[in-house]
């Protein structure tokens, strides 16, 4: 009886074993898509939790997951923080393993509402699953009263054209703020100020001096926090147009042209006749007492240098973009308090700690255009796509760095010279995109990838493989969101040895990057899970299941499978 039972467990070692030496390489060992990414959800009448399970060697793309409401309105996701995950072709990317639960809350929904959720996700084995889409239906909840929620039917996420998705966060304007304080226009107005503030009195005691200056840069800060408000409850209100490719060019013609004024093409400020009138409103307010330095400070965030106009101005824009009343009101705070810390300094330690009046205040300003020049790359990226976006940034970051060194070239001391060689150093990275854009990658340029027949459905399949005239057909599945497909096309099909040994077969490529009807039903027809995944058809017209190849494969491995395999 032992021996039996011995011999039972060494044959189903044995089977396994040998199962796994022989499996085919090409053979799908992956999980359905609703296996590796389950999803759940739970309705508690305005809190709706959307969870995926994701399985052990699986992940989902940050950027993937959107929910679209019908007849519902929601506010704005909050969608929790992922790791990082880099690949050669997209770079860095958020993904989210294991669980995922995204909260979404609900301000209304009648009768018949749902929620179109979009995901897409990928295995770590060198495998992408389609787009999936669900569809969660609603209980109908009475509307709550709270920040304006996005309409029905907008598309809510974290994809590139979304509102709230803002390449700089509001403390960047605080750093603004200072780099302004040091402009030419900024700088030299400080110490006249700091005696109208306090004034006139010179004994006043160190707290009494830091408390006016203070109370001086709040007053400051209101004003252009008020501005922030405003602003961004107008961006709130109009919101989808914002968004609309036409909108978005003529917001990057207008952050040009203040560019444009930083690098002092012309002069932009408030008409002379209302400056005036600002001033002597100002000069009104008795300096010394802190109603007086407050109402001062006020007045002065309304007088706008040709140093402040542009700046300010790109700032406002950009908070329009994002319709959030707190990071309108908090940047332009921050902002103000930036621009005052300076004036703090001159008030309470006089004019020692400052630095001494020069031409490097006109580079500070030049500095800025080119701060104020990332704003429309940043807008334009959204219409333009990814690919043009990096060179709009390669550009702009030739221009700046270039400039910079450019600048720096009649400094000698060591530490300057170390500055100067960082700069071309970084101006050369720069160019590298538009090099590859110009002259092709040196590491592809001389690739000749497989000649493919394009076909887009069922039909068009069937009648290629009719018309393949008595030779054997590949046909490769690919879309723009497969990471392996796209190491597919550079590694595997640029191979001498592969393109030898596909010389007599005809060569079919459908590319279901759209995840429309006519892809779903193609890859419903063919019985497809994800990609990359490259079936062979005999000269018949017939697939051989057992050459189908699933997931990635280097130039040798799928050479090796070609000899073996393909009919």
């Amino acid at each position: 009886m032992a021996q039996r039972f011995l011999t039972l467990v060494l044959l189903l070692c044995s089977t396994s074993v040998f199962a796994g030496l022989f499996d085919a390489p090409g053979r799908s060992n992956f999980v359905p898509a609703d296996q590796a990414f389950a999803f759940d959800f739970q309705q508690n009448q305005h809190d709706v939790n959307l969870t995926w399970q994701v399985k052990d060697g699986y992940y989902l793309y940050r950027k993937q997951v959107t929910v679209t409401p019908a007849n519902a309105q929601i506010a704005p996701l909050k969608m929790p923080k992922g790791e990082w995950h880099n690949d050669e072709f997209y770079g860095k990317s958020e993904i989210y393993r294991q669980r995922l639960t995204v909260p979404v809350e609900l301000t209304q929904a009648t009768q018949g509402a749902t929620l179109t959720v979009t995901y897409q996700g990928c295995a770590d084995a060198g495998f992408c699953y389609p787009p999936e889409t669900k569809t969660v239906p609603l209980n109908a909840i009475a509307a709550q009263v709270q920040t304006p929620p996005l309409p029905s039917g907008e598309r809510t996420g974290v994809r590139g054209n979304t509102s709230t998705d803002l390449p700089f966060s509001a403390l960047w304007a605080l750093l603004i703020g200072i780099g302004i304080a040091f402009t030419p226009c900024v700088l030299p107005m400080y110490p006249l100020i700091s005696g109208i503030v306090l004034g006139g009195k010179q004994r006043l005691s160190t707290a009494r001096a830091l408390l006016l200056a203070f109370i001086y840069v709040q007053g400051m800060a209101l004003t252009y926090t008020a501005l922030g408000l405003i602003v961004a409850a107008a961006g709130m209100q109009f919101q989808a147009a914002l968004q609309h490719p036409y909108v978005l060019i003529g917001l990057s013609a207008v952050f040009i042209l203040l560019a444009l004024s930083m690098f002092g093409a012309f002069s932009l400020q408030l008409p002379s006749s209302l400056q005036t009138r600002l001033t002597l409103m100002s000069n009104r307010q008795q300096g010394g007492s802190m109603g007086g330095v407050f109402a001062m400070g006020a007045i002065a965030g309304l007088i706008c240098s040709p140093c402040t106009t542009a700046p300010l101005s790109a700032i406002l824009l950009y908070i329009a973009q994002s319709g959030n009343l707190w990071l309108g009101g908090g940047t332009l705070y921050l902002y103000a308090l930036g621009m005052g810390l300076p004036l703090i300094i001159v008030t309470v330690f006089g004019n020692r700690l400052l630095p001494k009046s020069g031409p490097w205040m006109a580079h500070v300003k030049t500095a800025f255009g080119f701060v104020i020049l990332a704003l429309p790359v940043f807008l334009l990226e959204r219409i333009i796509g990814d690919v043009w976006g990096l060179r709009l940034w390669s550009m702009l970051g030739v221009a700046f760095f270039g400039w910079a060194f450019v600048t720096s070239l009649g400094l000698s001391k060591p530490w300057q010279r170390i500055m100067q060689i960082i700069l071309l150093a970084a101006a050369l990275i720069s160019v590298r995109p538009l090099q590859d854009w110009a002259f092709g990658h040196p590491a592809t340029q001389s690739q000749a990838h497989l000649n493919f027949t394009r076909i887009s459905n069922v039909e068009e399949l069937n009648t290629a493989l009719a018309n393949a005239r008595g030779k054997p057909v590949m046909l490769d599945l690919y879309a723009d969101w497969c990471v392996a497909c796209k190491e597919f096309e550079k590694y595997t099909f640029s191979n001498p040895q592969v393109q030898q040994a596909l010389q007599n077969t005809v060569l079919l490529q459908a590319n279901v990057t759209a995840n429309n009807a006519q892809d779903v039903a193609l890859l419903k027809h063919l019985q497809v899970l994800g990609l990359p995944t490259i079936l062979f058809f005999d000269k018949e017209g017939n697939e051989h299941p057992i050459a189908r190849v699933t997931g990635f494969m280097d130039a040798n491995a799928f050479s090796a499978h070609l000899r073996d395999r393909q009919p």
